[in-house]
């Protein structure tokens, strides 16, 4: 799957969270408030929105992360 993404798009996502010494996949959905950069140390960075997530702030950054189809 290829950027950009559309509105009220989903996905899933891979990515290697430090938080959980581990690699993670989640289900997300691209909106208005998500975005894609590169942080200081060159890495693509993204914002998504966790459709899963059970806390009241559910957009989440995931650092090199890998799109599945």
């Amino acid at each position: 799957m290829n950027e950009p993404f559309k509105i009220d798009m989903y996905f899933m996502i891979r990515y290697y969270a430090k938080k959980h010494s581990k690699t993670i996949t989640r289900r997300a959905k691209w909106d208005e408030k998500c975005r894609t950069w590169t942080d200081k140390k060159g890495n693509p960075c993204l914002c998504y929105w966790d459709v899963d997530a059970d806390t009241s702030n559910k957009y989440r950054t995931a650092v090199n992360y890998e799109v599945l189809a």
